[in-house]
């Protein structure tokens, strides 16, 4: 990441710290900082009210049923490129704080070729290697940049038709619609994973911290880095204490 990018990002984290506090309590790890949970919290809003105004321009049978949401069909269509503004520029400023921690590793591509184990979560604990994001957070991170650059270069021309022309605009309706249905099936597949198949990640973003078990369970070299210990031997020492009938 370079300097400047490092002093922004430094610059909204601090800014949002002054009026944020996180309590890590004990056996707790802090995983992401007020900053990062503002941001997360932002760009799901936005997406979701683009979303909804969307589906109401779009759909003609959600038109009545969504469009009183906003004030009505023409404040429907006002809004929806606002709110699409708003969250490719939220997102923006969350790729740049999570820029480091979303670089493909040589570990990504170890990490991809056990994919199938990881969708069917036949494993108990992910590999030593899996650092803050694992490969498939990381793949469906860059998958969402791609979609929201498209989303937002398509869009431009449908927000001033007379000026691009009509083959362009309609191009810009068929990419629109692309880059859409992908963040909203990685939406769908964004809020499985954090809820069904790891529980504790939707908890750390709405609070910050995630207990021990879960950084061992889930990021091991992550948690190695955090505590310097050993994520491997704390399993071990954590699952014989409940075989005991003690707590982990």
């Amino acid at each position: 990441m370079s300097t400047a990018v490092e002093r922004f990002d430094e610059y909204g984290r601090q800014r949002v710290g002054r009026h944020a506090r996180t309590v890590v309590h004990a056996n707790e790890l802090l995983r992401h900082p007020a900053y990062s949970r503002v941001l997360h919290w932002s760009v799901a809003i936005f997406f979701i009210l683009s979303l909804l105004t969307g589906f109401a321009i779009y759909t003609p049978w959600l038109y009545r049923l969504l469009t009183p949401l906003f004030g009505g069909g023409p404040m429907t269509r006002l809004l929806h490129p606002w709110f699409s503004l708003g969250f490719v520029i939220v997102f923006a400023l969350q790729i740049l704080n999570w820029l480091e921690p979303m670089t493909w590793s040589p570990d990504d591509g170890r990490w991809m070729r056990r994919i199938r184990e990881y969708v069917a979560n036949t494993g108990e604990l992910e590999p030593e290697y899996v650092d803050f994001f694992n490969a498939g957070q990381k793949l469906y991170f860059w998958a969402i940049v791609v979609s929201a650059v498209v989303f937002l270069v398509s869009g431009i021309p449908m927000w001033f038709p007379q000026t691009f022309g009509r083959t362009v605009v309609a191009i810009g309706y068929v990419l629109h619609d692309l880059a859409a249905l992908i963040m909203l099936v990685g939406f769908i597949v964004h809020i499985y994973e954090a809820t069904a198949v790891a529980p504790g990640t939707f908890r750390s973003m709405v609070i910050g911290t995630v207990e021990r078990r879960w950084a061992w369970t889930h990021h091991p070299a992550w948690y190695r880095r955090e505590t310097g210990r050993d994520p491997r031997a704390d399993y071990e020492r954590a699952r014989q204490d409940l075989e005991r009938g003690g707590q982990p």
